[in-house]
């Protein structure tokens, strides 16, 4: 397998601007929005677990975006706004991308976003709760970070309900002989998907049964007690901060997976909302 670079980044930066197609719940805590319009022709899809900041209208209910797409410029930028007109900007991975002519709702290219609600009433869900087509946002993408190192010829990918969409598009993407497992945890059985993963990956959903149970705690026993190949083993791990950091340690303590095989990336820690 080809080796890929540590982050795979975006050759141009750009803030884009796209607007909803469609939104659908997909399971009991998923949310799907579709995004479109002309903005999106400038939009370069890579696959894997590709990120971005998305801008959403702020408290006023207007979208005003950043004009810099620089790291430090945007975000300059969006401090020197009022706390009312700064857009809500969140991170996403994307669910699925289709190029302009392939969509499944109109001409031009099309994103998928998968929102999971933890129950919070966070600003990024109760905002795609209500989108509705025509409701306009802003997309600067951040790139990969999915990366297979030369000589790993197993992955191992885990993460809770938040790592879903983009533990889906490294599996859509990898190679189809690719060997490996992912464990995922969910609070419902029925937030379970198809995740396109290659025939030789074998896809784990741990239901964390117990509603006052530390979320990753399910999944990380389950990863704890897993047989893995003693060697050639390259980690995805991505989810709560505590899941992650505790994986990351246990498996290069414990395991012997080197540090460099191990992407590790914490999304949101308990009691602060992922969205």
């Amino acid at each position: 397998m080809a080796k890929r670079t540590k982050h795979l980044k975006p050759e141009h930066r750009e803030i884009l601007t796209a607007e909803v197609l469609a939104s659908k719940r997909v399971s009991p805590n998923f949310v799907r929005v579709t995004l479109g319009g002309d903005g999106l022709a400038s939009f370069t899809a890579m696959g894997y677990d590709q990120w971005f900041r998305l801008f959403m209208p702020g408290r006023d209910g207007s979208l005003s975006l950043p004009t810099s797409a620089s790291t430090l410029g945007w975000y300059a930028q969006y401090l020197m706004m009022g706390k009312d007109h700064r857009p809500l900007v969140r991170n996403y991975t994307v669910r699925e991308y289709r190029a302009a002519g392939f969509g499944e709702f109109g001409s031009t290219a099309e994103l998928d976003i998968d929102f999971f609600s933890h129950g919070d009433d966070s600003p990024a869900s109760n905002w795609a709760n209500g989108a509705a087509p025509g409701d306009k946002v802003g997309i600067l993408d951040e790139g990969a970070t999915f990366q297979l190192p030369d000589g790993a010829n197993f992955a191992l990918l885990v993460g809770d309900e938040s790592a879903v969409p983009g533990i889906a598009g490294s599996l859509r993407s990898a190679p189809r002989d690719l060997r490996g497992a992912a464990y995922l945890e969910l609070p419902d059985p029925a937030d379970a998907q198809d995740l396109g993963e290659p025939e030789g990956v074998e896809v784990h959903w741990i239901i964390r049964t117990d509603a006052t149970a530390e979320i990753g705690a399910t999944v990380a026993a389950a990863v704890r007690a897993a047989e893995l190949p003693a060697t050639g083993v390259y980690a995805f791990l991505a989810g709560e901060q505590k899941l992650v950091s505790g994986l990351r340690r246990f498996l290069v303590q414990d395991r012997e997976i080197p540090k460099a095989d191990i992407t590790f990336t914490g999304y949101w820690r308990v009691g602060k909302a992922a969205g």
